[in-house]
């Protein structure tokens, strides 16, 4: 399957020309104090590297100075040269990542303006239907790139935290979340080209609700619909929607979600990376062109809810006929857009790996405690 790549053209020039320091601090100076208490992450990492220096420098020093007056064996003195070396060298890391940090995202509200999209700093909790979203504790989408037109996209960094006992894990995804026109049933693409040992997503799906598409689709996504939407989802998928995300977004997991198609990857999404960038607008791109015909679909479901036997039999006066000349029959009305409760999510399933775990630890402290 191959389709015509679109043409992209865009101004990557602010992701990489030179910037005014002071317009940077401008920008976070902004940035923050349109978001409450949003910078104290920053500020942290600030005094990290400033007290990392402070404590390291006069360590050195005096590690150094010990060492000319003789007043000590200079090897008796390494392991304090040493501990002083690796505290400067965690202090200028935390400052110079501070800088680059900062210089990244003045260059990213710089690359929306450029290519007329808007650009936020950093969202917490993000109201979003998507899988990654609904994991973890402190979830945060950052440098946030957005489009208006032809219809709303939105491309960011996301990130959330599940702890594991006294430990916790950071998860990082990059994300692209495009607004649909009408809802559709909760369908995930899992890509095969970016899994390992089984999937990367952070849920897992029946596999009754694995459906196989005709050609080579399976060897890129595995496709997982609700039971019972196996004939809509062949509605979606049409041949020439399949060659486009095999030909543009192989690599990306897709979510279709309520009235949003989310793009994820296991890489920044924004980025400074104008190759990253020319790559997701021209998978959006390929993709949006086929939405229309998304956005006539309906669920036959809604059918009976919207065109109720009491509800035609009450319109109808007594002696008037059963039906005018240029309405169709109560039975082909179309629904309303919208998914019935069966194809808005679907069934998740605990991973084989977690039950195993759980029955390990029961069986070693009934050991423990039987010996």
């Amino acid at each position: 399957m191959t389709t015509p790549k679109p043409a992209i053209t865009f101004d990557a020039r602010p992701l990489t020309d030179p910037v005014d320091p002071k317009a940077v601090s401008a920008f976070v100076a902004e940035m923050r104090a349109r978001r409450t208490g949003g910078g104290v992450g920053m500020i942290l990492g600030i005094v990290a590297g400033v007290l990392a220096l402070a404590i390291a420098v006069p360590i050195l020093i005096a590690s150094f100075t010990m060492v000319a007056s003789r007043g000590f064996p200079g090897l008796s003195m390494l392991p304090f040269a040493i501990f002083g070396v690796v505290f400067i060298a965690v202090g200028l890391t935390a400052l110079f990542s501070h800088r680059r940090g900062r210089e990244a995202r003045y260059r990213l509200s710089r690359f929306a303006a450029a290519n007329n999209m808007t650009y936020e700093d950093r969202v917490d909790n993000p109201a979003l239907p998507g899988m990654i979203f609904q994991h973890g504790n402190g979830r945060r989408s950052t440098m946030l790139v957005r489009g208006h037109s032809p219809r709303f996209v939105e491309f960011g960094n996301y990130q959330y935290t599940v702890k594991h006992g006294k430990s916790s894990t950071t998860y990082r995804w990059g994300y692209v979340a495009v607004k649909l026109d009408v809802p559709l049933p909760n369908i995930v693409l899992d890509a095969v080209g970016n899994n390992g040992f089984g999937s990367n997503l952070p849920s897992s799906f029946d596999k009754d609700q694995h459906l196989s598409l005709e050609g080579d689709f399976d060897r890129y996504f595995t496709l997982y619909c609700p039971e019972g939407y196996e004939r809509d989802a062949l509605y979606l998928f049409t041949p020439d929607i399949m060659a486009r995300f095999i030909d543009n977004a192989a690599e990306l997991d897709v979510e279709i979600v309520d009235d949003w198609l989310f793009l994820y990857s296991k890489r920044q999404a924004s980025t400074l990376d104008p190759a990253t960038w020319a790559w997701l607008f021209g998978a959006v791109g390929a993709l949006i062109t086929k939405f229309d015909q998304w956005a006539r679909w309906r669920d036959d479901r809604l059918r009976v809810e919207h065109a109720s036997p009491g509800a035609s039999s009450a319109a109808t006066p007594t002696g008037a006929a059963e039906s005018l000349p240029f309405a169709p029959p109560v039975g082909m009305i179309t629904p309303p857009p919208g998914v019935a409760p069966s194809g808005r999510r679907l069934k998740r399933r605990t991973g084989w790996m977690w039950i195993v775990v759980i029955v390990m630890v029961i069986a070693i402290n009934v050991w423990a405690r039987a010996f």
